[in-house]
């Protein structure tokens, strides 16, 4: 399937992206190569596979809370690389 130079603007213009030219060709020919394998896989033959949503089985690994003692100041920050009047030190995230 083809895909055209103004949908991949447009897409990129949704996701708020500046593409050059050669960036241009470049994914409208990745995605027109993705499309066309889409269309491949809707060609196959699917009557009487059972839908799955995972590739293997799973089960569920939960288990019952139990009540505990919570650690102390000492214990939880016992792996804190800098830590300051019992409070952990981090860097500045706001500028």
């Amino acid at each position: 399937m083809k895909i055209t130079e103004d949908e991949v603007l447009y897409v990129a213009d949704l996701a708020r992206l500046d593409l050059d030219e050669a960036a241009i060709d470049k994914f409208a020919g990745q995605i027109g190569t993705i499309l066309d394998y889409v269309d491949k896989l809707n060609e196959v033959d699917t009557e009487g596979i059972r839908p799955t949503s995972h590739a293997i089985s799973l089960t569920n690994a939960f288990r019952e809370d139990e009540q505990k003692e919570h650690l102390g100041r000492e214990q939880a920050q016992a792996n804190a690389p800098e830590k300051e009047n019992g409070n952990f030190i981090v860097p500045k995230v706001v500028g």
